[in-house]
């Protein structure tokens, strides 16, 4: 605000005070202003001139002399010259005049000397004695600078002033304006640095706060931000662990209890049941595996997103490795009436991942599409060996978005997806209404092209 107000003010108050300062140091040319009154009044000067040259009718040269140089004692920034009726120059006044006068006045030169006199930087008046021509002609010349009013000379003496005055204000300012502009660069360029460099665990460090000015207040709020934000970190991770320790011991705990069910069940088998018994225990079956493979699940997604679940990379072939997984799952989906279409190479395609995890991800694949794509009753698998190698699943049924009696919360598909990005394996799955197909595809940093 302070530079704002002395940008709006500059004009207004530097004129008074450069012509103060003027006024102050021109003392000397007041007199030159009072002796000037004497020239300003070019009508006074020329309505003189002619009535002296008027009262000198008939008088004698000495007379004209001495009227000169009582005029030029009046007059003494002014040049008198007098010529007499033949054409010579009496009388010039002062002596040493830079003016070249010609002794003798010729018809050419006198219409020369008239045309030159007329707009000339000296302001000249020709007046002729008597009332006839004949008795010679006398002249006054005065520059015209003496005749200028004061306040014009003036005026032009306090335009450079101003002018220098001005330009040494102006530059002062735009010195203080960079300085200061300067200062706020640096500190906004600072917080910038600090958002966009996090230091600690990607949270950025506080910054110093110097001024309180509003850029003080922006450093003191973004610093109250970074503390909030390192609170609720904290928070979070606590949480966070607090969570996976209650997974970990919910799968744990829940583990016994389903050993326990399925020993019972196991027994029941033996015994004598009704055919409404059998399905019964059939369905406990089914269920007691379902919910074991969710804790399975649930655990191992917690030691995945943990980064605790141990991996294990080695140069593995994927086409044998799908071949056994699509045989381990042969029966089961022959039982369910599947319709099963494997397309495997001949060549071997080298992948450089962890065979656990792989079939860790296969096997999640093949339970989902013998759990929802029952409808479809289709199930393929195929493997390209271009370009480092591409798996496809796909099947016909309704799709992820479709409706089916085992649909669960999908942990299984986040642990497969988990996994494959961990190996670095492209996945694309394309799901709609008539089906699913699934991609993985080898990357360039895991796949092995060259022959074992």
């Amino acid at each position: 605000m302070i530079i704002v107000l002395c940008a709006v003010m500059l004009l207004p108050i530097s004129l008074p005070i450069v012509s103060i300062i003027v006024f102050l140091q021109g003392g000397g040319k007041i007199a030159d202003t009072k002796e000037s009154k004497l020239y300003r009044d070019g009508s006074q000067l020329e309505s003189m001139w002619h009535d002296e040259a008027a009262r000198l009718s008939g008088q004698s040269p000495e007379s004209v002399d001495a009227v000169l140089n009582l005029k030029k004692a009046e007059y003494p920034k002014a040049t008198l010259f007098w010529v007499d009726g033949s054409g010579r120059t009496k009388l010039q006044l002062p002596a040493n005049e830079q003016l070249q006068l010609p002794v003798q006045w010729s018809s050419s030169y006198t219409v020369q000397f008239m045309k030159d006199s007329v707009g000339g930087d000296d302001f000249t008046i020709v007046a002729f004695i008597g009332d006839t021509r004949l008795e010679g002609f006398m002249v006054f010349k005065v520059p015209r600078v003496l005749m200028q009013s004061g306040a014009g000379s003036a005026s032009k003496s306090i335009l450079p002033m101003y002018l220098i005055v001005i330009s040494i204000i102006l530059a002062v300012f735009l010195f203080i304006s960079v300085l200061f502009f300067n200062g706020i660069r640096k500190r906004l360029v600072r917080l910038q640095a600090a958002m966009a460099l996090p230091a600690n665990n990607g949270i950025p460090a506080p910054v110093a706060t110097n001024k309180p000015d509003e850029i003080g207040h922006l450093e003191v709020a973004f610093n109250e931000m970074v503390s909030k934000l390192e609170a609720s970190r904290e928070r979070e991770a606590n949480e966070e662990g607090l969570r996976r320790e209650l997974i970990a011991r919910l799968s744990h705990d829940l583990r016994t209890p389903l050993t326990a069910i399925r020993a019972h069940a196991f027994g029941l088998k033996q015994e004598t049941l009704s055919e409404g018994g059998r399905r019964s225990l059939q369905l406990i079956d089914r269920k007691i595996e379902y919910v074991s493979q969710l804790i399975e699940n649930l655990l191992s997604f917690t030691l995945l997103e943990s980064g605790k679940y141990p991996y294990r990379p080695e140069r593995i072939d994927i086409v044998r490795m799908a071949r056994a997984s699509i045989a381990g799952w042969y029966p089961a989906f022959e039982q369910q009436g599947f319709d099963i279409d494997i397309n495997l190479p001949d060549v071997p395609v080298y992948w450089h991942i962890d065979p656990e995890w792989m079939e860790r991800v296969l096997d999640n694949y093949f339970q989902n599409v013998l759990r929802h794509a029952q409808s479809g009753c289709y199930v393929a698998l195929r493997i390209s060996e271009e370009q480092g190698g591409c798996l496809t699943i796909s099947d016909h049924g309704p799709g992820m978005d479709g409706t089916s009696e085992e649909r669960g919360a999908g942990i299984g598909l986040a642990i497969a997806s988990l996994m494959l990005e961990e190996m670095g394996l492209y996945t694309e799955i394309a799901s709609s209404s008539e089906g699913t197909i699934i991609h993985i595809a080898g990357s360039v940093s895991n796949r092995q092209e060259d022959s074992p």
